[in-house]
């Protein structure tokens, strides 16, 4: 990592409240890891070292705004891709156990070999459809929180995520500008499969000043046997919403 690339990273975390000068070496590795292998197979669009530090690494770490990560709990991220945000998450939270989960085996293999390069212990990488995963008793239900980072809409989300959290557990969504309409149908969503949406954080990514939202939706309530629908329905499909 070149000393600009360490500046923004260093610079963008303390915006964020946190200090990421013990984890310099790791995130240098990471960035190393996630270019050779974007080099050999379809990871990521984004190759560059400023935007790796930025749109990935500190990106990741947003979800820490607001504290609902708190403890020490079983965290699934759900759509992770490359691993975003859950290798950046098992960096700087040691505590937490973290599921990163996708339904691409290419992408999750990648996941697998760069949390062993980086010795993340706390990293157990899962090849799944989140629709799947909701209906089978070894997960539905078993997650003190989820993670998810521009995956899907907000009633998509819900619907998809929910099913995975013990009552009490909150759904954390990485978003850009969520609109009005979206919100609302994800309000909905939410009320109707056991959960309600208990904060809306819109911010500036730091350094780079672009729009996100952090979307936190609470289990309140048992997810209806009927949810997650089949796999694919949620996305094309989702609840109370039909995108324009």
């Amino acid at each position: 990592m070149t000393p600009e690339a360490t500046e923004l990273l260093l610079r963008g975390a303390e915006e964020l409240g946190t200090d990421l000068s013990p984890h310099v070496e790791a995130f240098a590795r990471l960035l190393l890891l996630l270019q050779e292998g974007a080099a050999q197979t379809n990871l990521t669009a984004i190759r560059s070292e400023h935007d790796i530090v930025l749109k990935h690494f500190v990106d990741s770490l947003t979800c820490l705004r607001g504290r609902w990560l708190d403890g020490d709990g079983h965290v699934l991220d759900l759509g992770t891709g490359a691993g975003f945000p859950a290798l950046p998450l098992a960096i700087v939270r040691p505590d937490l156990r973290l599921v990163p989960v996708d339904a691409t085996a290419k992408k999750i293999a990648f996941v697998t070999r760069t949390a062993a390069a980086l010795g993340l212990e706390n990293v157990t990488p899962l090849t799944a459809r989140a629709e799947a995963l909701g209906r089978d008793p070894a997960h539905r239900g078993g997650y003190d929180r989820v993670v998810t980072r521009a995956v899907a809409s907000l009633p998509a989300l819900a619907e998809l995520a929910l099913p995975l959290l013990r009552e009490g557990g909150v759904l954390v969504a990485q978003k850009g500008l969520v609109s009005p309409e979206e919100l609302e149908a994800g309000r909905l969503a939410a009320a109707e499969v056991g959960g309600e949406v208990r904060a809306v954080d819109a911010f500036a990514l730091p350094v780079l000043g672009e729009a996100r939202t952090l979307v936190v939706v609470g289990k309140t309530g048992p997810t209806p046997d009927r949810y997650p629908r089949r796999e694919g329905v949620p996305a094309r499909k989702p609840l109370f919403w039909r995108a324009t």
